[in-house]
């Protein structure tokens, strides 16, 4: 009986990580995580340092099992590897991403009591840090993006996602301390407060629009992933595309076609992309797709993204040519799918290890805008949506509008996509600027600078969405500062914490 009790914490502590699932996309239940993360400080307030961490380190393991889920699909079905293996695969992974909630309460209780809750903002932020950097980063399932449409929204431009997740962290880690203090009242007020203050900040337009615009179509091809690099099917996709590209030349400004929309090599596709970039040029058209690059005199390879057509109104003729300046390479590449850890140590051990082109290499970290039609874009490929320090790095004062592009048929009918379109609004709302979403087979959106989703494309269907973007004046603090404001904003936040705490230790 008593080994059970010392383990009911443990199990409670899974059920509530296994629940924040349904607070991210496509379900948002955006109150969720304040209800699981208040339950998880509660089951670590009075226990030794060991046993917390044990059970965060739990907690966190179902939370990113139940949320990533969807990244055993695609090694069960296009990695080629038995089903035990890739649930290994899937737990190691897990087991990685919840070290780091862990050292955030590690380090938390290695403090002196009085400091355990105003310390948590400021740990869990540098924690989360740690994760979108070592081995590459893997920021995914950020508690913050729960709250696009959650109390804590408004507070997205001004600290940005990172700052959201911390600062909800640390009201539940309050909200703990005052029930188990029995003095709830007091924290109750201060988080009717905040809420009520972020509120207001979400009703403020800090990027406003102007006469300025331009027409931009979408395409998404929907080709099934296992046709995708079959060399027969090279010439029905690049059909598809043109065919589906062809009503929208004329009434378009940017046509815009998804990650390796154009399945041949692109020193192999060299006519294709010759007659694609005359012809959107005699339309007065700007067209951006992803393309595989290999350079077969270096050996290299480059996830790309390249812009054809009209690209500038001093533009004379089509200028179209391999290597040219107009060209973004994928800076964030994604282990095993686009590079091998120790390649030379695993490769060959298994399919996963020998996907096609898995073998890129890095674009620079800092790149030029990708510029189409008088309007400079914003690149990233896919993963690097993620990654919004990189984005702001990019973002330069005469920019328009992010593109993403994207092949989520990796994940089928998983939440995987509806997580990534969620990440994308959220990069939307923190730098103040619409989003381009262009996918294979969905969610392919157009997204305003508030995080809302104006069309989508139904998922697993070929066809075509079209939208007025406008140009929007106007900086988001988050944009201008970055994550210096967050951590000044956190350190204050720590302080008002620790104060609040000295005072009521005084009464």
């Amino acid at each position: 009986m008593n080994k059970l009790n010392a383990w009911m914490p443990r199990v409670i502590a899974c059920v509530l990580g296994l629940l924040l699932v349904f607070s991210y996309a496509p379900y948002d239940y955006t109150w969720l995580p304040f209800v699981s993360f208040t339950g998880l400080f509660l089951l670590i307030q009075e226990s030794g340092r060991k046993e917390s961490v044990i059970r965060v380190f739990l907690f966190a393991f179902s939370w990113f099992s139940s949320g990533l889920s969807w990244v055993h699909i695609s090694i069960e079905n296009f990695g080629g590897i038995p089903l035990i293996f890739s649930l290994l695969m899937m737990a190691i992974l897990c087991g990685y991403l919840a070290i780091y909630p862990a050292l955030a309460i590690f380090f938390t209780k290695s403090l002196p009591i009085p400091y355990h809750t105003s310390a948590i903002p400021l740990l869990w932020w540098l924690t989360e840090y740690l994760r979108s950097v070592m081995l590459t980063g893997f920021p995914w399932l950020s508690v913050g993006y729960t709250q696009l449409d959650g109390p804590l929204s408004g507070l997205i431009p001004v600290v940005g996602e990172t700052g959201v997740a911390a600062l909800l962290v640390a009201i539940c880690g309050a909200l703990a301390h005052g029930i188990m203090s029995k003095r709830l009242a007091g924290t109750l007020f201060c988080s009717v407060a905040l809420f009520l203050c972020t509120a207001y900040l979400d009703t403020y337009t800090w990027a406003r629009a102007t006469e300025n615009s331009k027409s931009v179509t979408i395409i998404q091809g929907n080709i099934p992933q296992e046709l995708r690099w079959v060399p027969e099917r090279d010439e029905p996709t690049m059909t598809r595309y043109l065919e589906l590209s062809e009503p929208y030349w004329q009434s378009s400004d940017i046509i815009i076609w998804p990650e390796a929309a154009v399945p041949k090599l692109e020193p192999l596709a060299q006519q294709y992309l010759i007659e694609l970039d005359q012809k959107a040029f005699e339309t007065k058209t700007g067209i951006v797709t992803g393309v595989l690059d290999y350079d077969f005199t270096t050996r290299i390879a480059f996830n790309n993204m390249i812009s054809l057509g009209y690209k500038t109104s001093n533009q004379t003729s089509a200028n179209y040519f391999y290597q040219d300046q107009f060209r973004f390479s994928k800076h964030h590449l994604l282990p095993i799918g686009e590079f091998i850890p120790f390649e030379r140590l695993i490769r060959g051990l298994a399919p996963i290890f020998d996907l096609p082109m898995s073998s890129f290499t890095a674009g620079d970290y800092i790149q030029n805008n990708l510029t189409t039609n008088n309007w400079n874009l914003v690149p990233a490929i896919c993963f690097e949506i993620a990654f919004p320090r990189q984005l702001r790095a990019n973002i330069d004062h005469d920019s328009h509008a992010i593109i993403t592009i994207s092949n989520d048929a990796w994940f089928e009918d998983s939440h995987g996509p509806h997580q990534h379109l969620q990440i994308a609004q959220i990069r939307a709302k923190e730098f103040g600027l619409p989003v381009i979403r262009s996918t294979n087979n969905g969610v392919t959106a157009f997204i305003d600078p508030q995080g809302g989703v104006v069309e989508t494309l139904p998922q697993f269907v070929e066809g075509a969405i079209q939208q007025t973007i406008y140009e929007y004046l106007g900086v988001t603090p988050y944009r201008q500062f970055g994550e210096w404001l967050t951590f000044l904003f956190l350190l204050l936040l720590s302080l008002l914490l620790h104060g609040i705490r000295c005072s009521r230790k005084r009464e």
